[in-house]
């Protein structure tokens, strides 16, 4: 997912992998347009979070959790709550990956997932505010990667999303100047989704989905939040330093926004069968 151009594997691949682009074929055999097989197990820690999800996309699988607890909103935004994106990368997902305090990518990762789902509004922050100034529901949606073969932004993306769509928690009400519970449980006010769609740029050519071995070798990745109106939420470059023509990008977006619609019915179908 990150800036892979200085490891030596890349130095070994990149000429097989750029003759077979060449050639019109992947090193797995997909279409330059194709994404791999798609998994969506909902609720795997329900007793822990208020909406889980597991997206297992080919060879890599991430987990999110959301957690919803209570908080004081920001002072500038007073009748707003809060959805914020986190992820941790451990060694458990690949030995690329280190214990220890969050390191670059791993706060890329957050960003660009958190980047989708705040920019296209798919929670109204509006109606997570229990009393003005006081107290609102605060929305952290956990990332934690277990296997890692290329692109987790957009199995976390959808993991996220996955998880925003089942998660349930306590009503709270404002009474007699403290937050108390009703008793009753809610869903939360979704009003938009947002999916991310990363296509890597390999010298002429652009793949979407792409595996480790190809972001070992890119000279650098889009990733595009689109929404549930076709809208492009937010486009973040990254993966290595090679620059992106205008065509290129146009290129990108035309190939997001014809797989979006697969993506959206994966998930529809796994909620369908849970709900």
């Amino acid at each position: 997912m990150g800036d892979f151009s200085n490891e030596i594997i890349s130095q070994i691949d990149r000429g097989h992998i750029s003759k077979l682009l060449d050639n019109g074929k992947r090193v797995d055999g997909r279409e330059f347009d194709e994404y791999r097989p798609i998994e969506i197990e909902l609720d795997p820690v329900a007793e822990k979070a208020e909406g889980s999800a597991i997206v297992r996309m080919g060879n890599t699988t991430v987990i999110a959790g959301v957690k919803v607890i209570l908080g004081e909103p920001y002072p500038d935004r007073p009748t707003d709550g809060v959805t914020i994106v986190t992820a941790e990368m451990t060694p458990v997902a690949s030995p690329m990956f280190e214990p220890g305090p969050p390191r670059e990518d791993a706060i890329e990762l957050a960003r660009v997932v958190d980047r989708g789902v705040r920019e296209s509004e798919t929670v109204d922050a509006s109606e997570l505010c229990i009393e003005p100034g006081k107290k609102v529901y605060m929305v952290f949606c956990d990332v934690y990667p277990l296997e890692y073969d290329g692109n987790l932004f957009d199995s976390s993306s959808l993991a996220v999303n996955a998880a925003l769509k089942r998660a349930e928690y306590e009503e709270y009400a404002w009474e007699d100047g403290k937050a108390v519970k009703t008793g009753k449980k809610k869903k939360l006010p979704l009003k938009n989704m947002a999916l991310e769609l990363t296509v890597s740029n390999i010298g002429p050519h652009m793949v979407l989905d792409p595996t480790l071995k190809e972001e070992f070798v890119q000279d650098s990745r889009l990733t595009m939040a689109i929404d549930n109106d076709d809208h492009f939420a937010a486009i973040q470059k990254g993966g290595g330093i090679g620059p992106i023509t205008l065509d290129q990008v146009d290129r990108a977006m035309g190939m997001a926004l014809d797989r979006v619609e697969d993506l959206r019915d994966i998930l529809d179908a796994a909620l369908e069968e849970v709900e």
